[in-house]
């Protein structure tokens, strides 16, 4: 089946399937999709490798992260035990660097997934009520989305202090406005729809009709958008561990480090970069896939 055959298609076995089996083949056409999406597998496996190596730290780097040694500071790339050289400490910079996708993946998650769910509740809540609560929730959401979202970030951490908690509140409530608007925007169209309207006049409830009818359509369009900010997320965690407002030493974290390794990038500027990598492929990663995951579950394109 061609692309170009496939929205008449789908558009012809959706008004005779029953819902489950509309989910179940919308489902698979997206994994077909994928799985012809080259760039966004590779991308995919790198995600999955950076994963890997972030859970299993204790067991595949070779030194602890927090061992010093000044004898081997600053020491290039390939020297004797240390595959990627050492930094200003003599902390071996592989273990460093996986231990600190740890730090950088979890930054990365899980504020896109609180103010996913809680933004996504706000906007949709509003959205299919509508009147003075939209009006109420939307401007309230208007005031945050106002600033920068680094600027927001920043002002939030330097009130709160630094540290993971912190950071994690910080970039939940920077992130709560935009996946609110977007849910609500979607909300509002799919209320008005036809069979939204057939459902309040079977006398089906409102909270049936937001988990049956509402929330099915609204997922997508909130799921692709809250992916893109998972790349998002890690360079404003980074930026502000560079900034002191983060993570807090000698934690392994890839913002922490280039903000130690800045002095020293006349001396070292290949392992002075390092972090910066492993920043720059790991955002890249979830941007492309991201990208790959609208692009297969927009089917209608």
């Amino acid at each position: 089946m061609s692309d170009a055959t496939l929205p008449l298609t789908l558009s012809s076995e959706v008004s005779q399937a029953p819902l489950a089996t509309r989910a179940r083949g919308y489902w698979r056409t997206v994994g077909r999709r994928l799985g012809r999406d080259y760039v966004t597998l590779f991308f995919a496996l790198v995600i999955v490798a950076i994963a890997l190596a972030a859970i299993l730290a204790p067991l595949v780097s070779p030194f602890d992260p927090n061992a010093t040694s000044m004898a081997h500071r600053l020491k290039p790339v390939g020297y004797g035990n240390y595959l990627l050289g050492t930094d200003e400490l003599g902390r071996d910079m592989l273990s460093r660097l996986i231990f600190g996708g740890r730090i950088s993946l979890v930054m990365g998650l899980v504020p896109v997934v609180l103010a996913t769910t809680i933004g996504g509740f706000l906007g949709l809540f509003a959205g299919f009520v509508g009147g003075w609560i939209n009006t109420l929730i939307m401007r309230t959401m208007d005031v945050f989305y106002a600033f920068p979202s680094v600027l927001l970030a920043v002002a939030i951490s330097g009130l709160m202090g630094g540290g993971i908690a912190n950071s994690l509140i910080a970039l939940t409530l920077v992130f709560i406005p935009p996946l609110c608007r977007v849910t609500e925007a979607a909300t509002t169209q799919i209320r008005s729809r036809d069979f939204v309207e057939a459902a309040r006049a079977s006398g089906a409830s409102s909270l049936s009709i937001i988990l049956r009818h509402v929330l099915r359509n609204v997922l997508a369009p909130v799921l692709i958008y809250a992916s893109s900010l998972i790349s998002v997320s890690i360079l404003l965690a980074a930026g502000l561990s560079f900034l002191g407002l983060g993570v807090e030493p000698p934690t392994s974290d890839w913002g922490l480090m280039l903000s130690t390794l800045r002095q020293s990038i006349y001396v070292q500027p290949v392992i002075c970069a390092l972090p910066g990598a492993a920043i720059f492929l790991s955002s890249l990663s979830f941007n492309l896939v991201s990208d790959g995951l609208r692009q297969a579950m927009d089917i209608r394109a």
